[in-house]
């Protein structure tokens, strides 16, 4: 196999008997932004949930960091450092966001490691150290967004699928999301976007790929993608 972080190959996957995915490929090398766009019911949010262990694939296989990862559970795969963003801003409402934190760290037992990836979060997200001890659930809904990237990054994983990190935010936080993945890219690490928001999510990434009814229709860098006249016709608005 190549030397990509991440490698999704020929999968076929679905819901019951019916298959969403019939043979998409795909592969993430270490330190890339990858985004993955595509309309309505092309499999986007499927790829993910294969690539974690919540759907098993029916042929093909998911490779990550040179192990075959392909049906193991997703607490296995979260071990081995992929960690998942779902979309719809899922965080504990009743829990504060330091106790939200304190769950996306539930399998860290060294109390210094825990403390670093904390305040790194922090960093990275000034308001969630300011309403440490508010309830998750009386945050916005782009603070909630932070809260949710940040428990993904309490685990310290090697690639980070997000999982359409901009659906439903006021214009200031979808900005500001796009302005995290540039600043955790920044900081080395590997990530892999499903967005709605195709402009901004090519305009991120190194490389995308375009999905449509479950297969690959196009891959090039994310530039390229932006300025290719189909594309733009078909699934860019212009």
């Amino acid at each position: 196999m190549d030397a990509s972080l991440l490698s999704v190959e020929k999968i076929v996957a679905g819901y019951g008997k019916m298959d969403i995915l019939h043979g998409v490929s795909l592969h993430v090398r270490a330190g890339e932004v990858v985004s993955i766009i595509g309309p309505n019911g092309a499999g986007k949010s499927t790829v993910f949930k294969t690539i974690m262990g919540y759907l098993t694939p029916r042929q093909g296989r998911v490779c990550f960091d040179g192990a075959d990862i392909t049906g193991l559970r997703p607490d296995q795969v979260m071990r081995r450092g992929l960690s998942y963003v779902p979309q719809g801003r899922i965080v504990f409402p009743l829990m504060t966001v330091l106790e939200n934190l304190e769950m996306g760290a539930y399998t860290e037992r060294n109390r210094a490691r825990f403390r670093a990836t904390l305040e790194r979060v922090y960093e990275l997200f000034p308001i969630l150290a300011e309403r440490r001890h508010q309830k998750a659930g009386t945050l916005s809904g782009g603070e909630q967004q932070m809260l949710a990237i940040g428990r993904a990054l309490m685990v310290s994983p090697k690639l980070l699928l997000l999982d359409e990190p901009s659906l439903g935010l006021a214009p200031r936080f979808v900005t500001m999301v796009f302005e995290t993945v540039k600043r955790l890219r920044a900081l080395g690490l590997t990530l892999v976007i499903v967005e709605q928001n195709a402009v901004r999510a090519l305009e991120v990434a190194d490389r995308g790929y375009v999905l449509e009814l479950g297969r690959n229709r196009f891959e090039d860098t994310g530039h390229r993608l932006l300025t290719n006249p189909e594309v733009k016709r078909l699934y860019l608005g212009g």
